[in-house]
């Protein structure tokens, strides 16, 4: 039980990560191409952990060798859902695409069910629907409702819930390859995300010391340490509170933002900040029911 609660709280830590990912965004200028920054970003969370191989001594090719379904997983999660979402946003407005593609800690906490070990509670549904209301009223306070001509972006965007929600989920399912081949599935998005980049984007290097301070954060915290601290967690944590507690993440954005004055407190923020604890208070009162959960892959 201890491991479980220490392994969640360390998975909690991606959703404060993901959490600056707008100021961050911010800061790095938003006028650099979306697959350029992603191969920057993923480049820069492989070389974060190159350089803890480095200190261990070792260079990290021991972690080359996983399972094909590891690789199929680690890097269809990762690179799959960015480039559905960058897809999306092409095709639909940024809004709708973002209540969509957010619907993946929902699926998450209802997917989890059918995984060994684990059985869906009425606490984690009550708390995840509160959340997924209350990240709702946030992101769509502004929102112009969805038209049917936007349809194929719609369905993009719901593909990215799909996407991670299945990523994190089946992560479970091999849960002895260990966080640091998350750093090796890190390296070939970025190589993917580079051939976009150089099919179908013009190159736009930052300009001052602050675009560059915002896309070594980006590869640093919400791309790089993030995605290893969630691995960890989905794969050793309670993975339905982690779902619920995902929610938390476009809340502090916005916080972020508004302490940074980019934006101002609505009594939208109140009611969202309101609904998310409280359906993770509702989802963290589940107890887990004590049933033996076998290796699936070694």
């Amino acid at each position: 039980m201890a491991t479980i609660i220490a392994a969640t709280w360390i998975g909690s830590i991606s959703v404060f990560l993901w959490g600056t990912l707008a100021l961050l965004t911010k800061l790095s200028g938003g006028d650099i191409p979306e697959f350029q920054l992603m191969a920057m970003t993923f480049g820069i969370a492989f070389l974060l952990m190159c350089i803890r191989w480095f200190r261990a001594g070792h260079g990290g090719t021991r972690y080359l060798r996983q399972p094909l379904l590891a690789w199929c997983i680690g890097v269809g999660g990762l690179f799959g859902y960015h480039f559905a979402y960058f897809k999306a946003m092409t095709l639909a407005p940024a809004i709708e695409v973002s209540l969509l593609a957010y619907l993946w800690p929902l699926f998450i906490v209802l997917m989890s069910s059918f995984l060994p070990g684990e059985s869906l509670r009425k606490q984690h549904v009550m708390g995840a629907m509160l959340a997924l209301l209350g990240c709702w009223l946030l992101i769509g306070s502004n929102s112009s409702g969805f038209t049917m001509g936007n349809l194929d972006g719609y369905l993009i965007a719901f593909s990215c819930a799909l996407i991670w929600s299945s990523y994190s989920v089946l992560s479970r399912l091999v849960k002895s390859v260990p966080t640091d081949a998350v750093g090796w599935f890190c390296a070939v998005t970025a190589i993917l995300a580079l051939l976009c980049h150089l099919v179908w984007e013009t190159t736009v290097w930052p300009t001052g010391w602050a675009q560059w301070a915002g896309v070594l954060g980006l590869g640093l915290g919400p791309v790089g340490i993030a995605f290893f601290t969630w691995d960890y967690g989905v794969k050793h944590g309670n993975i339905q509170l982690l779902g619920t507690l995902a929610y938390s993440a476009p809340l502090i954005s916005v916080v972020l933002l508004i302490v940074a004055g980019y934006g101002e407190a609505s009594s939208a923020v109140i009611a969202a900040s309101i609904l998310i604890v409280l359906g993770s208070l509702i989802a963290g009162s589940a107890r887990r029911r004590p049933v033996p959960e076998p290796e699936i892959f070694h």
